[in-house]
């Protein structure tokens, strides 16, 4: 199992590999997105404002095991990256609404390309190229 920490304007974000796909504290993302002096409190806030949320947090977050300040490994909440963009969208926050507008733009290119499969394959070519990978046309 990988740990790394990602950077989220200056605050770290723990985060581990494994299973094929990358998991989140969930402390350090609403840590990062409210600036709350108690980040624990703020995520029983958040579940008792969203039922949601709250009725399915057992499948949003699970316990693993990642390195603490105090250097010691304990088992933390984390979720993958769906999960964590789920407890964004319920985040009270102007830290979080770019990522609220982010997902609503990819949402909604999403469902024109389900609509037209040739603006997929348009978009795919263009982040190839962006990547510097072979031109494709």
């Amino acid at each position: 199992m990988k740990y790394k920490l990602a950077l989220f304007e200056e605050k770290e974000i723990r985060k581990t590999w494994k299973e094929n796909k990358w998991y989140f504290s969930i402390l350090d993302v609403v840590y990062a997105l409210t600036d709350s002096n108690d980040p624990k409190q703020y995520i029983k806030k958040l579940k008792s404002r969203d039922d949601a949320l709250q009725n399915n947090w057992g499948t949003i977050c699970t316990l693993l095991e990642m390195p603490t300040k105090d250097g010691k490994k304990r088992k933390i909440q984390v979720s993958d990256t769906v999960g964590i963009l789920r407890i964004i969208q319920s985040i009270l926050s102007p830290k979080a609404e770019p990522f609220k507008i982010w997902l609503a733009r990819v949402g909604s290119e999403r469902i024109e390309e389900i609509n037209n499969p040739e603006l997929a394959m348009d978009r795919m070519k263009q982040i190839y190229e962006r990547k510097g990978y072979l031109n494709l046309g």
